[in-house]
């Protein structure tokens, strides 16, 4: 133990980071130097040998880029913008009810994404555009779907959960599981300020386009209907449905999935080769770079482990007799400013290392406290100055200032605070599924 050389670890992983080098990176030099100092070079390089290889060869990890390149073949098969116009249909006559339809489609995309960013950029090319023709503001169009984006990590599957789970030696099964309440609950609200917002402010969507707002964004088809969303209620009635009666693990539902979109996308017209590529090289991006991270996280979670860190702060929490809803409020507070600065993957495998040996000291509830965090960092998505989101739809909309996509997005913001006050008052909304299965 050198809880010294731990602390001065993590300064040391503070300063890399605000240099602007990437967090997989910067977790991995303070680790290699951390216990070189400790244990000496030749130790240094047994672990980083060992640690990547038993982290990459885990066999729940497969389901990562499974549920990725499910997300990126339904994405480039042209699914997700039937999926808005139906629900579009459905919600016209709501006051609100093209951004309520705009949400409603993100929660559905996200079921078969995992990736906030991705849901984000899925709804926002098709969603923003169509709001803006019809009188939305375009800083509150692009607020709510940045809004909506998040739902990607709550609503399973999730990538988020599925690291978690092999972090914290939780059921991944059960994780996915317990994100459809809280999950839905966060749609509910988000939908619920919508109709609040138009309600009070109709302004909102009484206003004039210009062609700069919608830049050379395509017209939208209006092909499409209730039918029309099947694809997505079939893969996520396979993949929940298989994990409930048991039928197979998390892994084995991550390519159950891939397979069956595979199936669905080959009967569109758009699907072809091309798209076919482009789903390929963008799973094999995205997965390089979140393993690169999980790398990362594990190379740090041996040299605070060598250090003696976790343990420290474990005993001076317990020794505090700290109640556990104490706890989870300040862990809420730590999360809500590192997710202003931090990528979500990043702020959880950098802060789990510290949290969970305190976490199993107190006996906390694993599932809960895993949607908690989830909901955390779908929160961190949106905080400026770093929340991703807001840069994914700032891209897509050139002539809205983001100063004014972040003041519509504190609305959004204050809807998720609450949905979070309900999360840690009333824990059964996350664990009460996952029980009926255990």
């Amino acid at each position: 133990m050198n809880l010294t050389l731990g602390f001065l670890g993590l300064f040391a992983l503070v300063f890399f980071m605000m240099l602007r080098l990437p967090i997989g990176i910067s977790m991995g030099l303070v680790s290699f130097g951390g216990i070189s100092l400790m244990m000496g070079s030749k130790t240094a390089f047994g672990v980083f040998t060992s640690g990547p290889f038993e982290f990459v060869a885990s066999w729940s990890l497969s389901s990562i880029p499974m549920f990725i390149f499910m997300g990126y073949v339904c994405y480039h098969a042209g699914i997700t913008d039937s999926l808005f116009v139906a629900v579009k249909r459905g919600l016209h006559r709501l006051s609100g009810g093209l951004g309520i339809a705009a949400i409603g489609g993100a929660a559905a995309f996200a079921s078969v994404s995992g990736s906030s960013l991705a849901t984000a950029a899925a709804m926002g090319r098709i969603a923003v555009p169509d709001m803006v023709r019809n009188g939305y503001n375009p800083a509150f169009a692009g607020a709510l779907v940045a809004a909506g984006g998040t739902l990607g990590t709550m609503i399973p599957p999730s990538i988020i959960m599925i690291i978690y789970g092999i972090f914290t030696e939780t059921s991944i099964s059960q994780l996915f599981i317990a994100g459809i309440i809280p999950g839905l609950l966060s749609a509910a609200v988000f939908c619920l300020t919508i109709w609040l917002r138009v309600r009070f402010s109709p302004d909102l969507v009484r206003y004039k386009p210009q062609p700069a707002d919608l830049g050379d964004a395509p017209t939208m088809t209006e092909e499409g209907s209730l039918r029309d969303v099947w694809p997505i209620a079939l893969l996520f009635f396979s993949i929940m449905g298989g994990l409930f009666a048991g039928l197979f693990s998390a892994a084995e539902a991550g390519a159950a999935g891939a397979f069956i979109s595979l199936l669905i996308a080959s009967t569109r017209k758009r699907f072809g080769r091309e798209s076919f590529r482009r789903a390929v090289v963008e799973t094999l991006e995205t997965t390089a770079s979140t393993f690169l991270i999980g790398i990362g996280a594990i190379l740090f979670t041996r040299f605070m482990a060598l250090s003696g860190v976790p343990e420290y702060l474990s005993s001076l929490i317990v020794g505090a007799t700290v109640d556990p809803v104490v706890f989870v409020i300040g862990v809420s507070v730590i999360y809500l400013i590192l997710g202003c600065f931090i990528d979500p993957i990043g702020i959880m495998l950098l802060t789990l290392p510290l949290l969970l040996p305190i976490m199993k000291s107190l006996d906390i509830d694993m599932i809960w406290m895993g949607i908690l965090i989830v909901k955390y960092l779908e929160l961190g998505m949106i905080t400026p100055p770093v929340g991703l989101n807001l840069f994914v739809i700032k891209s897509m909309m050139p002539n809205t200032r983001l100063e004014a996509i972040i003041r519509q997005v504190t609305w959004f913001i204050a809807a998720d605070l609450c949905t979070m006050s309900l999360l840690i008052a009333f824990p059964i909304l996350s664990t009460w599924l996952p029980s009926l299965i255990q």
